[in-house]
């Protein structure tokens, strides 16, 4: 017997509201390095994280902070002076270094921005860039910031201007949290440095930012501040904010600021991840929906007040493969040192941070615990990349082992200590690579999708393989390389009222190809992007919904239906240019009626960048085409071969009109 599980579709990281796409190519898992050098991320940038597939680096808040003599306590970095970029992890040359290493390596970098507040009243002196500072008298000339520019006296009910009632917005937003200085985000000069600072880091490469104590900056303050950034590759910045739910803050306020942190889900799943059954409801109904969550096992501060975390290594890595494994929300995964008390600081020479050790086995030395280098957590990075927007299927536990499919895509396996079973994988038959073993074991799925499996390692009880591992295909390295792929087909008739597109690569151009999306190899995998939430939207965003492949095959196995209609392909929707309009779309400044699909595409599986494609208007193939050559604009190259059907280029934003040869291919903002 198995259990289907319906719950949420994890996200891709694109939303109607801005501030959600990670721009990353569609990989899933972020890593926060707690305090580390910015000279050891690059490192772990190209040797590790790029390689293993992650998205992206939380670092440490890299602004001018607090120096506390004697200990040097981790929370002193979360105690601003300026918005200098010199750091205990380095210098502003170390860290424009680093995001620009990082992103070769297809890594970016989030900055953990603290905006709320500046260094806490009694402290004075000269901060980690050299800048003099009073906070007692609110005086911090690196910025420079005064008396005026922080919420004291009339804004705070209170007279000590602390936070006493989290019942009441007005403390938690206008009074002092633990004695910070707390700043005033409605007085324009607040909001104009705010904004100067996190443009610095955008225009040195910095992706997006996680938001510090975001439940105590009123929401309407963090918008007018966001309104001001510059853009991170033709969008938005991507921002996850820390709001932990208490009192009358409401999360939902923040929906549209970016995704917010779910604490609730880290301690839903450290109360369940000893009794599997309890897994199955993991995510209950008062948490977020999954395109608003950002989730993670433990962070910086939760584990280091009695919840689970590294010092229970085989409870941990099951929370955290779980989490990657499971179809919710945007996910986070801790790297952390060792520490006794809760304010220790990280492995440290004298004022110096200490390197990171790589030690033989891959571990890490020198007081650095990395977590995120443990299997059953760093391989399962790929997983997570590989399975997204895939639902539960074939859940199954058997006292202390669990399994079950994500869609037909991906595979998991964990037991509390080693396992033998026989189930139903929900994958095409064929042989497949054990991520968690880095390919050291095969996996043998029959024609009815059944699998004897166990773990390689008795020590590490995991199991966990997808259909891009299959064949024996070794996923120590990267091999899939998404790009935001824009497809614009002008119907001059405007009277089509659905379009799909179908294509990939010809099968008379490619050896292995089925007509199974999944597992031919003229498909090629893709990431839908959400275009917006309104009822405009509802047809191509339940449509695009287990949507994983652009194919030649018609709707797969996994696709949703629209009230009962079934997709015809990959789904488009009928955009405009004037702003305002529903379906109104930035990258089309051609004009009405240009139907649009925009996804995240894996170009390894292109033929040079190109794949074809023919559109089905209305429920008609259009006609033949015969391009030749190739399409104007900026697209260097010549197609791969003659084709009846449209090309169009990986990467690019490829503009097309119905029945017709003429094309575009420009490069994407």
């Amino acid at each position: 017997m198995f259990f289907l599980v319906v719950v949420f579709l994890q996200s891709t990281g694109t939303l109607g509201f801005d501030y959600h796409d990670p721009h990353c190519g569609g990989k899933q898992v972020i890593v926060h390095l707690f305090n580390w050098k910015w000279t050891d991320i690059a490192l772990e940038c190209e040797r590790y994280l790029g390689p293993k597939g992650f998205c992206a680096v939380q670092i440490s808040p890299p602004n001018e902070h607090l120096v506390e003599q004697p200990k040097r306590p981790w929370s002193e970095r979360y105690a601003p002076v300026s918005y200098k970029l010199t750091s205990r992890s380095g210098t502003e040359a170390e860290l424009k270094d680093m995001v620009a290493r990082c992103k070769v390596a297809g890594v970016r970098i989030y900055a953990d921005a603290v905006i709320n507040h500046m260094c806490g009243v009694g402290f004075s002196g000269v901060g980690s860039a050299g800048s003099h500072f009073d906070a007692e008298k609110r005086d911090f000339p690196g910025v420079p910031y005064s008396v005026t520019d922080f919420n004291m006296g009339s804004r705070c009910p209170n007279a000590d201007d602390q936070i006493h009632n989290y019942d009441n917005l007005d403390e938690v937003r206008n009074c002092s949290l633990g004695g910070l200085t707390d700043l005033n985000q409605r007085v324009e000069w607040v909001r104009q440095k705010i904004a100067d600072y996190l443009n610095s880091l955008i225009d040195i490469g910095v992706a997006g930012f996680r938001i510090d104590a975001a439940k105590h900056i009123w929401p309407e303050d963090l918008s007018n501040i966001f309104s001001r950034l510059h853009s991170v590759d033709g969008g938005t910045p991507f921002v996850y904010n820390e709001v932990v739910p208490q009192g009358a803050v409401k999360l939902e306020e923040y929906f549209p600021l970016g995704y917010v942190t779910e604490f609730r889900y880290g301690d839903s799943v450290r109360a369940a991840v000893n009794n599997f059954n309890e897994l199955r409801g993991v995510v209950h109904s008062g948490m977020l929906t999954t395109e608003n969550a950002l989730v993670f096992v433990d962070n910086h501060d939760t584990q280091r007040t009695g919840q689970l975390n590294f010092k229970s290594p085989a409870e941990y890595k099951r929370a955290q493969a779980f989490t990657q494994a499971f179809n919710y929300g945007f996910t986070s995964v801790m790297s952390s040192y060792q520490f006794t008390e809760q304010s220790d600081p990280p492995p440290h020479d004298g004022d110096v941070i200490k390197d990171v050790i790589i030690n033989a086995d891959g571990s890490c030395g020198n007081g650095w615990v990395c977590e995120h280098r443990w299997k059953p957590i760093g391989n399962m990075a790929r997983f997570r990349n590989d399975v997204v927007n895939t639902g539960l299927l074939n859940w199954n536990v058997q006292g202390d082992i669990i399994s079950f499919s994500r869609g037909n895509v991906g595979f998991f396996a964990m037991g509390k200590t080693t396992f033998n079973i026989n189930v139903n994988t929900g994958l095409p038959q064929g042989d497949y690579c054990d991520l968690i073993s880095d390919c050291a074991m095969k996996i043998q799925v029959d024609g009815s999708g059944r699998a004897q499996v166990r773990p390689h390692d008795a020590g590490e009880p995991f199991v966990a393989f997808t259909t891009t591992s299959k064949n024996g295909g070794d996923r120590s390295a990267p091999t899939l390389i998404f790009k935001r792929t824009v497809i614009l087909i002008e119907d001059k008739s405007g009277a089509g009222a659905d379009l799909f597109i179908r294509g990939g690569i010809g099968h008379s151009h490619r050896p292995d190809c089925t007509t199974d999306a999944v597992t031919s190899s003229c498909s090629i995998p893709i990431r839908h992007r959400t275009p917006g939430t309104s009822s405009y939207y509802n047809k191509v965003n339940t449509w695009s919904k287990g949507d994983n492949f652009l194919d030649w095959y018609g709707p797969e196995a996994a696709q949703e239906e629209f009230q009962t209609t079934k997709a015809d392909g990959t789904p488009a929707y009928r955009s405009t240019n004037i702003p305002g309009q529903p379906g109104y779309f930035s990258l089309n400044t051609y004009g009405p009626n240009y139907w649009v699909i925009d996804v995240d595409m894996d170009c390894s599986r292109t033929d040079g960048d190109y794949f074809e494609f023919k559109a089905i208007a209305n429920g008609v193939w259009e006609e033949d085409v015969s391009p030749s050559g190739r399409c104007s604009g900026d697209s260097p190259g010549n197609l791969p071969y003659p084709s009846v059907n449209h090309f169009a280029k990986c990467g690019y934003l490829n503009v097309f009109h119905l029945n017709s040869r003429e094309c575009q291919a420009r490069s994407l903002p």
